[in-house]
C-alpha cells in the first residue's frame, strides 16, 4: 500500500485542530467535488484523497493511529491485540533467544516489513488459529448539497471496489453517521468483519439558512409596496408561494409561513416552518419628477 501523507493532501500541519482539518477538508471537497469537474479524472483521484485523508484525521482514534503507524494504521488493532495474546507471551517466556518488541522499537518505515511477518503468508503458523479479530472499521463521507437531502434518496456508494446501495433519509442533517453493519474490513482468522460509518456533509443552501427543520430566509421589497402594501411572490425551498403585504411594512418584519421549512429527519410527512425577514430597499437614484414628489410628500407629512 502506497504512503499518502493525509495532512499534505488537506494542506495542514501534523498539529492542526478538528476545526482547521474540517474547514481545509470542506474546501478543498468544493474545489474537487466530481459535479464541479465532471470529466477531470485528476480532481476525481485528488476528491478520492481528500476524502480520505478526512475519513482518518477527522477521527481521534484513528488520527492517533495514522500518527504512530503511518500506512499500516489499519492494522494496529490487530497488532496491539497480538501484543497481549497469551500464546504471543508464552512464546516470549520459552524461548531465550525471543525478543518482544514494543511500537517504540520500530521506525515507521519498518512497520511493513514487520506486519508482513506477522499477519502475511507465514502467520498462521506463528499465532494462534482461535485468536479471531474482527475486521477494522472504515468511514467515509457522503457530501450532498442541501437541497439533495429535502427528499429521500437512493444512493449507491463505491467503498474499497465494492459498490453499496443506501437510503439517504430526508431531512438529514450535516454531521449525521449512519452505520452499515458489516461493511467494514474482513476480519482476522475468520473474526468478524468491521461495520461501515458514513457520515453526511451537508452544503448549506445559499439562499436559505437551516436550523433542524425550519428554514429562514430573507426578502426585499420595495419601497412603494411597503409602503402601500401589496402582493408579491416569494420563492420557498419547494415551490413559489403569493404572500400579501400589509401597508406600512417596516424592515425587519418577520413572517412564518408553516410548514414550508425542511423535511423532519425521520418523520415522514412533517415538516418545519419557513421564516421570512422582510428588507425594504430604499432607492437610491430618482428622477426629477420622483424627486419632486418625495419633496411634497414630506412638506405634507
Amino acid at each position: 500500500m502506497e504512503y499518502i501523507d493525509y495532512y499534505k493532501v488537506l494542506g495542514i500541519d501534523k498539529s492542526a485542530s478538528q476545526d482547521e482539518i474540517k474547514k481545509a477538508y470542506r474546501k478543498l471537497a468544493r474545489k474537487y467535488h466530481p459535479d464541479i469537474n465532471p470529466n477531470d479524472n485528476d480532481a476525481k483521484v485528488k476528491f478520492q484523497q481528500i476524502n480520505e485523508a478526512n475519513e482518518v484525521l477527522s477521527n481521534a482514534e484513528k488520527r492517533k493511529k495514522y500518527d504512530k503507524y503511518g500506512k499500516d494504521w489499519q492494522h494496529a488493532e490487530a497488532y496491539e491485540q497480538a501484543q497481549k495474546n497469551s500464546n504471543y507471551q508464552k512464546s516470549s517466556a520459552s524461548n531465550p533467544n525471543y525478543q518482544q518488541y514494543s511500537s517504540e522499537d520500530f521506525s515507521e518505515s519498518d512497520f511493513s516489513d514487520f506486519f508482513n511477518s506477522m499477519f502475511g503468508g507465514g502467520a498462521r503458523q506463528r499465532t494462534n488459529q482461535s485468536a479471531k479479530f474482527r475486521g477494522q472499521d472504515f468511514t467515509a463521507t457522503l457530501q450532498l448539497q442541501e437541497k439533495e437531502v429535502y427528499t429521500t434518496e437512493k444512493r449507491v456508494l463505491t467503498i474499497n471496489g465494492k459498490n453499496i446501495r443506501i437510503t439517504v433519509p430526508a431531512g438529514v442533517e450535516n454531521g449525521t453517521t449512519i452505520k452499515i453493519k458489516g461493511h467494514g474490513g474482513d476480519g482476522i482468522n475468520g473474526g468478524p468483519k468491521g461495520d461501515l460509518y458514513i457520515t453526511f456533509d451537508i452544503i448549506p443552501d445559499g439562499v436559505f439558512k437551516r436550523d433542524g427543520a425550519d428554514l429562514y430566509k430573507e426578502q426585499t421589497i420595495d419601497l412603494y409596496t411597503a409602503v402601500l402594501g401589496g402582493e408579491i411572490v416569494v420563492e420557498t425551498f419547494s415551490d413559489k408561494v403569493k404572500l400579501k403585504i400589509k401597508e406600512g411594512t417596516q424592515s425587519g418584519t418577520k413572517l412564518r409561513l408553516k410548514g414550508k421549512g425542511f423535511p423532519v429527519y425521520k418523520k415522514e410527512g412533517s415538516y418545519g416552518d419557513l421564516y421570512i425577514t422582510f428588507n425594504v430597499e430604499i432607492p437610491t437614484k430618482l428622477s426629477d419628477e420622483q424627486r419632486e414628489l418625495f419633496v411634497k410628500l414630506s412638506k405634507i407629512s
